[in-house]
């Protein structure tokens, strides 16, 4: 598994807070769920490589 890089990422409260529940409803921590939102974003836009494609959701 590839080292994760640590990135600051500025959302407003409301946002966020939409974030957190959704992590919660899905059993997942709020980074795991930022991890998975990026992910499939890339997936849809055909640009995420096979190397990373393996993570899992």
């Amino acid at each position: 598994m590839a080292a994760k890089k640590p990135f600051a990422l500025r959302l407003d409260e409301k946002m966020m807070k939409e974030v957190e529940k959704w992590a919660a409803d899905e059993f997942r921590s709020t980074n795991g769920q930022l991890e998975w939102i990026v992910r499939e974003a890339l997936k849809k836009s055909g640009r995420l490589g096979k190397s990373t494609s393996t993570d899992k959701d």
